[in-house]
């Protein structure tokens, strides 16, 4: 019989449609994609045509050629801009408006047309979440910055235009609403059970174990209780910060291996299917709170939300975590 899961983070349910479940592998989307070239000449992100981009915020060099590994420069289309203020607009009740104050940032991930993720080196790995979060330290100093979204959309139905491995950064004047509820339910658990929820999410699983993939000094990697998706995968860390930016270099080099690893099971385990990763950081202000912890989450596109999702709120997910966790530990220990 199928079960209604209530996912801790939101209060939201979800259905695990265990009756119409399918078995790991026959959630692969399709043959792997064919390998590209590693560097096209006509790709906008790739060495030699810099100008093709627009103002460069950051870059980090490779130290064995000198030369640029990650870059991270202002989205030639952005979805906000740094020019104007973020003042309410109130023309009636029901017209509230902030102008589209804000920064909106791609992050090239490598040099190489066809270096993915999961397949980098611990440097590269590590360079791109330095760039991550150096990034939103700076944006954090921006006067009318309160929330930040650090993404990658991998794959056509991820949402992604451009095929070279980027992610993007957007800053915003308002802490979006999905995001304000999750701090909500956080603060409500913890001042009711004088815990933080993250931590005893990461407590819980693994003492079931059931649904944990690995884990290193600093994180573990689970598929959630009330996962949304098939496969949808969480890195948290063992240790509470609210805030991404306050993470350190030997951190973030634990954080990178284990992002690495995570996509890298996706990548021999499901032939590559495109995915969506997010991570989730305080806002500004809340940098210190106790009852919020920042983390990652992957959503892999290996179906689809329709309507039922669309008028309810409740996604079905059509795997089990616990047997698509069994089944990503297992290529986890083929490698």
């Amino acid at each position: 019989m199928s079960e209604f899961r209530l996912d801790p983070t939101t209060r939201e349910w979800v259905i695990i449609a265990s009756e119409r479940a399918k078995r790991p592998r026959d959630l692969m989307s399709r043959a792997p994609h064919p390998q590209p070239e590693a560097h096209l000449t006509e790709c906008p992100f790739c060495p030699g045509n810099e100008e093709q981009t627009t103002n460069e915020t950051a870059s980090y060099p490779d130290p064995a050629t000198g030369l640029w590994r990650v870059r991270v420069f202002e989205n030639k289309f952005p979805a906000v801009s740094p020019d104007g203020l973020a003042d309410r607009v109130e023309d009636h009740p029901l017209a509230l408006s902030v102008k589209g104050v804000g920064m909106h940032e791609v992050v090239v991930e490598s040099a190489l047309h066809n270096r993915l993720l999961g397949e980098m080196e611990d440097d590269e790995i590590f360079d791109v979440v330095r760039a991550y979060r150096d990034r939103l330290r700076e944006l954090h100093t921006q006067h009318f910055v309160r929330q930040v979204i650090i993404f990658k959309n991998h794959g056509v139905s991820a949402g992604t235009s451009l095929e070279h491995p980027h992610s993007q950064i957007v800053a915003t004047p308002v802490v979006p609403r999905y995001r304000r509820h999750q701090y909500d339910v956080a603060v409500q658990h913890f001042d009711e059970r004088g815990r933080n929820l993250y931590l005893d999410i990461v407590e819980f699983e693994l003492e079931r174990s059931v649904r944990v993939i690995r884990e290193n000094t600093s994180f573990v990697e689970i598929h959630p209780y009330a996962s949304r998706r098939p496969f949808e995968t969480w890195i948290i860390p063992k240790t509470q910060r609210a805030s991404f930016a306050e993470v350190s270099d030997e951190e973030l080099r634990q954080f990178g291996g284990a992002l690495r690893d995570s996509l890298h099971g996706l990548l021999v385990g499901l032939n590559n299917p495109d995915f969506n990763h997010i991570l989730y950081t305080g806002a500004l202000g809340d940098e210190n709170e106790p009852h919020f912890c920042w983390h990652l989450r992957v959503y892999p596109r290996l179906t689809a939300v329709a309507g039922f999702e669309i008028g309810s709120g409740i996604h079905i997910n059509s795997s089990v975590p616990e047997d698509t966790a069994q089944f990503m530990r297992g290529v986890v220990s083929s490698k």
